[in-house]
């Protein structure tokens, strides 16, 4: 490992611990780390705390950093997420604009996606939101391809883009901006929680529906399996309805 390099740090009860790659003590509650030592380390290899508890070393990846990031509003769930980049066919090297930020969970999924050749341009209109999406923007080392914006996407879009994926109450207000800024060929997504804001976007897309082929909107349930010698069922909690996420691609 890398002096600077984010580490994860993953101990006997299978607890997570993110941390950066630098000579000072890191507390838990199994003792104490000399995260110097980290140095010396390659993913898989183990540290040992003062109290004798081994907690192995790996590379945290973008559901480790997002697990550990700060929190302000709710954030778009993995599910959500990975169904969202899977259906955009979102890619290496693409330029995605995002509104708004939030907490900027869906920002680092996007900026994973796109790489460091990509861009993310997340329009976001509150300032405290911004700040929290820009540390955690850096936090991910994603510094160089994600920029946070300060303003109302209602009122436009000054890029062009080959997505636009929107978590806003209204996503029918952006869709005036969005065949402009949109590359053929692209996708404009929008996530929402309830039943109406999907209902009242259709009810405005009528008047842009030449410029987009087959909307689609889906919804994502995800059920854990508790696996045992003896038997294997569904466990009695279950992630379910989160949003509703619309989907439509520009031909034009």
């Amino acid at each position: 490992m890398r002096r600077g390099e984010r580490a994860l740090l993953l101990d006997r009860r299978g607890k997570r611990y993110l941390v950066t790659v630098e000579e000072r003590e890191f507390h838990t509650d199994l003792g104490i780390i000399n995260l110097g030592e980290l140095l010396s380390r390659e993913p898989g290899d183990r540290v040992v705390s003062h109290k004798g508890e081994e907690f192995t070393v790996l590379r945290p990846d973008i559901n480790d950093i997002i697990a550990k990031m700060r929190r302000g509003p709710q954030i778009v769930h993995p599910k959500d997420a990975g169904m969202i980049i899977a259906y955009a066919g979102i890619s290496p090297g693409q330029t995605i604009i995002e509104a708004g930020a939030g907490s900027g969970a869906l920002t680092l999924f996007l900026a994973n996606a796109v790489g460091p050749t990509g861009r993310v341009i997340s329009y976001e209109v509150r300032e405290d939101h911004a700040e929290i999406a820009r540390r955690n923007v850096e936090l991910a080392g994603f510094s160089d391809r994600v920029t946070i914006k300060l303003k109302d996407i209602y009122e436009g879009i000054d890029e062009e883009a080959d997505h636009v994926v929107l978590d806003l109450p209204q996503p029918e207000n952006v869709l005036p901006h969005a065949v402009e800024a949109l590359r053929p060929g692209g996708y404009f997504v929008a996530y929402t929680p309830c039943a109406n804001q999907v209902h009242r976007f259709f009810q405005a897309f009528r008047e842009y529906r030449e410029h987009f082929y087959r909307p689609k909107v889906v919804e994502v349930l995800v059920r854990e399996q508790e696996v045992k010698r003896e038997c294997m069922r569904p466990k009695t909690t279950m992630l379910a309805h989160t949003g509703y996420i619309t989907f439509l691609r520009k031909i034009r």
